[in-house]
């Protein structure tokens, strides 16, 4: 059974930085890409980034403008997604998605606040 469990989401102040990890099982992690999307309230599931199986080539959102990185690794079966200069307008829920992330496998989600 395909597994993804998102966490380190949380309040944090305009400006600041979170670390969202993945935790992926039930399948070969190193066998697929994988993204981040984000939903905020009100608003369609918006691509975030992505990253292709061996890690090496990752894409982003033109919205992230440098300050998100996005990594994995493949012998922990573990997705990353370094959020740092974060604004108000990065206030989602974040998930983690397996192939694509419109139609693949995503987790349940980490809630991202972004409040002064």
């Amino acid at each position: 059974e395909v597994q993804l469990v998102e966490s380190g989401g949380g309040v944090v102040q305009p400006g600041g930085s979170l670390r969202l990890s993945c935790a992926a099982s039930g399948f070969t992690f190193s066998g697929h890409s994988f993204s981040w999307a984000r939903q905020a309230p009100g608003k369609a599931l918006e691509w975030v980034s992505t990253i292709n199986r061996g890690g090496d080539n990752t894409y982003y959102a033109d919205f992230v403008k440098g300050r998100f990185t996005v990594s994995r690794d493949n012998l922990e079966n573990m997705l990353y997604l370094q959020l740092n200069s974060l604004t108000s307008e990065d206030t989602a829920m974040y998930y983690c998605a397996k192939d694509s992330w419109k139609n693949g496998a995503r987790g349940q989600g980490t809630q991202v606040t972004v409040s002064s």
